[in-house]
């Protein structure tokens, strides 16, 4: 196996791990580090296959994916935080009310 493979393999099973902590927990701040780990593993193989092509349309979309993924974070963070300082819980099924 060469290194592209294993990083591909690397960026799979942070994948799958941001996955399985996104299905199994409750907890909104620790779903939303397991959707963050899913976004590195894809990243990672993006930046691989990046490399592998030597494309540079490609390293541009890795540049936009981090700047989604810190947009995300700037604006995901203090709404959690907000709804956990109304409903004093980090519980997700406290939010039902919020179903449109």
């Amino acid at each position: 196996m060469d290194n592209g493979q294993l990083l591909v393999a690397l960026g799979a099973v942070l994948f799958a791990l941001g996955f399985a902590g996104l299905v199994l927990r409750r907890n909104v701040l620790v779903m939303l580090m397991c959707m963050e780990l899913m976004l590195n593993g894809v990243t990672l193989c993006l930046v691989v296959f990046a490399q592998q092509a030597a494309s540079t349309a490609a390293t541009v979309l890795v540049f936009l994916v981090f700047v989604v993924a810190a947009a995300e974070i700037a604006i995901a963070v203090p709404i959690v935080l907000l709804l956990a300082r109304h409903k004093h819980t980090l519980d997700l099924g406290a939010y039902t009310d919020l179903k449109g």
